[in-house]
Order: C-alpha cells, then structure tokens, then sequence
C-alpha cells in the first residue's frame, strides 16, 4: 500500500508540474502582449501630443484671420 500511496502522489506531483508549465506559458504570452500594448500605447500618445500642437497652431492662425477681419467680439 505504501507504494500505492508513493505513485499517487508521484502522479499529483507531475500534474502540478504540467500545469505550472502551462502557467509559465501563459504568463510569457501574457507579457509579450502587454509589452506590445505598452508600445502601441505610447505610439498613439505621440500622435496625440501631435495633434494637440496642430490644433494649437490652427487655433491660432484662426485667431490672427479674426482679428485682421475684426470679426472678434
């Protein structure tokens, strides 16, 4: 029976091995993803900073055409 006993917790034992695997997997996959993420995120807030300094620029011109105009109340 000891050996019984032995083998069933050997084969508990490779299980849990088998899932931490699986787990070490995931969590690569995981952080391969979120670095992918972390880039594209920082791609889209340049882009954004971009846009807010084209808007600013446009802003401003329209202000200048306003007040050349005296169309500013």
């Amino acid at each position: 029976m000891n050996e019984n006993v032995e083998n069933l917790v050997l084969e508990h034992l490779r299980a849990i091995r088998a899932d931490m695997a699986r787990l070490a997997d995931s969590m690569r996959t995981m952080q391969t993803e979120m670095s992918a993420m972390r880039q594209h995120l920082a791609g889209v807030v340049t882009l954004q900073e971009h846009d807010h300094g084209d808007i600013a620029a446009l802003k401003s011109r329209v202000d200048r055409i306003e007040k050349r105009l005296d169309l500013v109340e």
